[in-house]
């Protein structure tokens, strides 16, 4: 996730846009060169509409979110989730929508501008605890039930539920330094993210909660697997994330 592929193709379209311009008030040609440059204006636009507006693919880096997302998935990300924003420049002009907890969410850390992805955990105001491996909010502890699935011999899957939403995270036997006990308050405007992959995790535990204004949208669906460039693409695993 650190190809900023949404400023180049920003870029490209104004470039485009400004040959379009040329070509129609000014040159006025049917062909040559820059028809042909003005002729990717509309394209780049409808692609920039639906990748800041509506709908963008991301591919998965990291362990991070495992067992739900492993490295190689491709996902699709609501970007009017939490509110329209204007590309690149990431001002929000248009609020509708709110972050509830369980989301699985897209969103640039406080210290990165990588696309960073992980599941909020923590609302405004929520006091946060991870104590060797078990989350509470506010004081109540979050049910976590051993699920069935396989893991690694040092790990153990669990379902952990969150409000009305369920999901699957994967925990080692013996917690690490980052689930032994770790207590935050979430600032107003800010969220608390954790990975699913709670031992195998850079999150709020280790950088903060995340400012509302850095985020980016709700993951909502795994669409392909291809985990490299030689292999062909898996649809096996395409379906919704809880």
């Amino acid at each position: 996730m650190n190809f900023n592929f949404e400023l180049i193709l920003t870029v490209l379209f104004i470039l485009t846009a400004v040959f379009w311009i040329i070509n129609y008030f000014i040159v006025k040609k049917q062909d040559g060169f820059i028809e042909f440059i003005a002729s990717m204006a509309p394209v780049l636009g409808i692609v920039l509409l639906l990748r800041s507006f509506i709908v963008e693919p991301f591919q998965i880096p990291s362990k991070s979110m495992v067992p739900n997302l492993l490295v190689g998935d491709f996902i699709l990300v609501n970007k009017f989730a939490y509110g329209l924003r204007l590309p690149v420049l990431r001002y929000k002009f248009y609020d509708f929508g709110k972050p509830q907890r369980g989301d699985v969410m897209v969103f640039f850390p406080p210290h990165d501008d990588r696309y960073f992805i992980k599941r909020l955990i923590g609302l405004p105001g929520d006091e946060v605890r991870v104590i060797e491996g078990v989350v509470y909010i506010n004081g109540r502890q979050i049910s976590q039930k051993v699920s069935g699935d396989s893991a690694s011999p040092n790990h153990i899957i669990m379902n952990e539920r969150l409000s009305e939403s369920e999901h699957k995270i994967q925990k080692r036997l013996s917690p690490t330094r980052l689930s032994l006990n770790h207590t935050a308050i979430v600032p107003d405007g800010h969220f608390f993210m954790l990975g699913d992959n709670r031992d195998n995790s850079s999150d709020s535990r280790v950088w903060g909660p995340v400012p509302e204004d850095r985020l980016v949208g709700k993951a909502f669906a795994r669409w392909m697997f291809w985990d490299a460039f030689l292999s062909l693409p898996s649809f096996r695993r395409v379906g919704w994330l809880n």
